[in-house]
Formats: C-alpha cells, structure tokens, sequence
C-alpha cells in the first residue's frame, strides 16, 4: 500500500459518513494545519474512529499493512550525509560484520581514499533513494515501491575514479533496498557514468527505470555483498 493507495481507501470510507458528517470533514481537512506528526491522514483516521465508521482493530490492520509496505519510507527524510554516510556506512556493516571502517593501523596508506575495508579490498559505499520523478515536492511525498510503475531516478555521486578496489551502490525504495557490486573498471567503463561537474574530478551514474535491466548483471543478495566484494576487489 502507497500513499495513493492509503489516501483512496479512507477517501471511500468517508463515503459512509452521513452527509453532514462528510461536509464537516470536508471543511476541516481544507483548513487543516499540518506539523509532523499530525497530518491529513492522521484527522481523517481519528474521525472516522469517532464516528464508528472504522473500529481500532480496523485501523490496526490499516497501519500494519502501510508500515510493512513503507518500512524505509524514514529514510527519505534523512539528510543526505546523514543518509549517505552515516546511515549507508553502517548499514553495509550490519550486513556483514567484516566490513570495517578504515585507518592507518589497518592500511597505512590510507589517506579517507575509501569508506570501508574487508579481505584488503577497499570499499566506496554510495547510497541513493528512488524518487518519482513525475512528483515535485518532497523527497519523502516522491518516494516510490518496488514495484510501482511509476518512472524513477536514483542518482549515485560523487564518484572518484582509482582510489578504490570496489564500488557498492545501494538504491533505497519505500519497502525494499537492492545492492549492486562493481569492479572499479566495471565503473569506469559503464556506458551511464558522467561527469558531476563540468571538469570536475567527480562522477555519477543514474539508475532510471529506463536502464535498470542494465545493471543486473551486478546486483546481488544482501547475504552475498562481502563475498562478492573480495571476488571483485581480488580480480585482476
């Protein structure tokens, strides 16, 4: 269930107001101030409870269902160095615990050339989320499902070629994150890397729902990311 999805199931429950239940519902959603977390969805759910159109163990099901099916919804509303380095740093190491964060004890040539190390392979972490791209407004209202036919963008930055051994690339959606391993010449070589800034050191590649399929080739399990790794890291 999406938002959409959400937004039209109580939209028909309303249907089942009385009418003068219906107008005032109306009225006060039209002239409803909103501050997190109380929202339109929120008042519409706390009315139809009042009025006995829905009962607690209705809405309980309800908020199941869209939680299981947004469970990385929060994600969207995280800065990006926090979505991207903090959040997506630990993340690959709640994966797999041997994946560390590096220091000269371990690589004394290590300058922050890398954000993570396993098996001496260095790791470049880079973490997007799928956003509608139809939508304007925020990146939380553009958040998209899995399989939702909706055109997408994940767009993978700062990219700096021949520091590191290997690149992982996370792409969030609402309710599931894929992986995806590459070489560093498998990278530097893909048809869909460009430039970030005009002469800029600094690359990026966009995942769309147009090239996706081109990139399957490099997408792996959760439980197969430290493995898969070390085997493009070791690969001459």
């Amino acid at each position: 269930m999406d938002i959409k999805q959400l937004k039209d199931y109580l939209n028909s429950l309303a249907e089942s107001l009385k009418n003068n239940d219906k107008n005032l519902l109306n009225a006060r959603l039209k002239s409803l101030m909103s501050v997190f977390p109380f929202n339109e969805y929120e008042y519409t759910i706390m009315f139809l409870l009042d009025r006995k159109v829905i009962e607690f163990k209705e809405y309980e099901k309800l908020r199941n269902d869209y939680v299981s099916s947004n469970r990385y919804v929060d994600l969207y509303g995280l800065a990006p160095r926090i979505f991207g380095e903090i959040w997506g740093h630990e993340h690959i190491k709640d994966l797999d615990k041997k994946f560390i964060k590096p220091d000269k004890s371990i690589d004394p040539d290590y300058e922050g050339q890398c954000d993570l190390w396993i098996n001496n392979v260095r790791v470049e972490v880079k973490a997007a989320r799928a956003i509608n791209t139809k939508k304007r407004g925020s990146l939380v209202s553009k958040a998209l499902q899995y399989n939702s036919s909706e055109p997408f963008w994940m767009n993978f930055q700062q990219i700096k070629l021949d520091i590191c051994g290997v690149f992982l690339f996370v792409g969030v959606r609402a309710d599931q994150i894929v992986y995806w391993v590459f070489s560093n010449g498998e990278v530097k070589n893909n048809k869909y890397l460009s430039h970030q800034h005009r002469g800029g050191i600094e690359y990026q590649i966009g995942i769309t729902d147009k090239n996706i399929m081109d990139f399957d080739e490099y997408r792996v399990n959760p439980s197969e990311i430290g493995k898969r790794v070390i085997e493009k890291g070791r690969r001459k």
